[in-house]
């Protein structure tokens, strides 16, 4: 299986209803403290290495790991010593909502 581009993963989401579709870049050691997001998001890890946690559980994520999260989700981000990158998919709750 060869390595998914990002005009691919793009592609693929906004078929699948996403509304924009991002590259979002992190400085190593960024730590955000909980939080949440009025839209939903599929993600793509493709450099570095972050930590997510919901509730009560963190995912060590690393280039080629997928997470979503639904909207207004509580998570906070922790970024590793080389930062991270990933492609994010984000549907904003009004268009989900139509």
């Amino acid at each position: 299986m060869s390595a998914v581009t990002f005009p691919e993963f793009k592609a693929a989401a906004l078929a699948r209803g996403y509304d924009e579709v991002i590259e979002r870049s992190w400085q190593p050691l960024v730590a955000l403290d909980t939080h949440t997001h009025p839209f939903s998001v599929e993600a793509l890890v493709v450099q570095g290495e972050m930590w997510l946690t919901v509730d009560t559980q963190t995912r060590h994520l690393r280039p080629g790991d997928r997470f979503d999260l639904a909207h207004d989700v509580p998570h906070a981000e922790r970024y590793g010593s080389e930062g991270a990158t990933y492609w994010v998919a984000r549907r904003n709750a009004a268009a989900a909502a139509s």
